[in-house]
């Protein structure tokens, strides 16, 4: 009687923590931007190409103004994540936390204190010295546009405003923001550090349309496209996705997959 007794406290015992495990919490493994963000944020490469960039884009701004055909204001349009502003520490902790996208991504916005990318704040202060003003066409949502206007302010950016800052309210395409600003102004430079941010010709395509409309295209790099570098994200990860959105293991093992060996 007492073995039976204990062998029934025994299952019971077993039903019951049965019942109350709690399986352990799945980690994001981030290791895959490691090296992005390093190269990101410590590679005198990254440094030199946004320099590289600006000064580009100066040329061919005192190029434009030497024999300005234009009858409407001039107007440069810039992205602002990795194009004008940093968020490498963004991305720098969503890999010490092991998290992803969106967690962090407020706190971050709300610090409004990203660094500058290399060269932006001169060149754009020069542009608007010369009656050149900017455009920040940013994907960021609306929530964030008091942080964004104090992160540029503080910066130094020129042209902080309302009538200059437009971000994301319905949609990520930007055509049709940069179809406002053509109503009253001429759009000379666009800079981004995505393809999306020159022209709508590239939205939700693959890689083969990516590579082919670059090469269409190939006449405006350096002239009136200035591309900035961003190896962490970009639709060029979306396009390897398929622009589906797939759990953190299925997107490392689509990367792999993209690779090219030998």
């Amino acid at each position: 009687m007492k073995a039976i007794k204990l062998i029934t406290l025994t299952i019971v015992l077993s039903m019951l923590t049965a019942c109350t495990y709690i399986p352990e919490k799945q980690t994001i493994n981030n290791d895959s931007l490691l090296m992005a963000t390093l190269y990101q944020q410590k590679s005198a490469e990254v440094e030199a190409l946004c320099y590289q960039a600006y000064n580009i884009a100066e040329l061919r701004l005192n190029q434009i103004l030497e024999n300005n055909p234009y009858k409407k204001p001039l107007a440069i349009v810039v992205d602002v994540d990795e194009t004008v502003l940093d968020n490498s520490p963004f991305e720098a902790k969503s890999i010490l936390e092991n998290s992803d996208y969106p967690t962090y991504w407020k706190e971050w916005m709300e610090l409004a204190n990203a660094k500058a990318l290399p060269g932006a704040v001169e060149f754009l202060n020069y542009a608007s010295s010369k009656g050149v003003e900017t455009f920040y066409i940013t994907n960021r949502k609306v929530e964030f546009h008091d942080a964004t206007m104090k992160n540029l302010k503080d910066k130094g950016f020129p042209h902080v405003d309302e009538a200059h800052i437009m971000l994301r309210s319905t949609e990520s395409n930007k055509e049709a923001r940069r179809q406002k600003v053509l109503e009253t102004h001429e759009i000379v430079l666009l800079m981004g550090d995505n393809l999306n941010d020159f022209t709508d010709l590239f939205e939700a395509n693959s890689i083969a349309e990516r590579h082919q409309n670059v090469i269409d295209l190939k006449a405006e790099f350096g002239k009136k496209f200035i591309i900035l570098p961003n190896a962490t994200y970009g639709a060029w990860m979306d396009a390897l996705m398929n622009y589906e959105n797939l759990p953190k293991e299925e997107k490392l093992k689509k990367l792999k997959e993209g690779l090219e060996g030998f």
